[in-house]
């Protein structure tokens, strides 16, 4: 639960500064790179509020403990690759991008097959 609110504060603080700082600073296409970046931060921020509250209400398990921690990578690889690449213009850094890609959906799978197959 405290890194889901941790990285949704983040999301929300990297948002802003994107918002009223890098406007007339980068390009309208590395806006739109990094505000992608912050859409996804955003999105499984919240996924990991609700891998907590499934915890709470399911237990603890390594699926869900995992699929929070993939989560966790994918902010950080697909996010984070996101915001350095609009801000730096160092368009190999869009190699990292899918890595984190490849981490929320796993992180989702973990989540899915918990669900699926749990132990009532």
């Amino acid at each position: 639960m405290a890194w889901g609110a941790l990285l949704a504060m983040l999301s929300v603080m990297i948002g802003a500064f994107g918002a009223h700082m890098l406007e007339d600073v980068i390009s309208s296409e590395h806006l739109a790179v990094y505000e992608t970046g912050v859409h996804y931060h955003m999105v499984h921020a919240l996924g990991l509020l609700v891998i907590a509250l499934l915890i709470g209400q399911w237990g603890e398990s390594t699926r869900l403990r995992w699929a929070g921690w993939l989560l966790i990578a994918g902010i950080v690889l697909f996010s984070g690759s996101l915001y350095v690449l609009s801000i730096s213009g160092i368009s190999m850094l869009g190699a990292i991008t899918p890595l984190g890609g490849v981490c929320f959906i796993a992180g989702w799978i973990c989540l899915a097959v918990e669900a699926f197959f749990r132990k009532q």
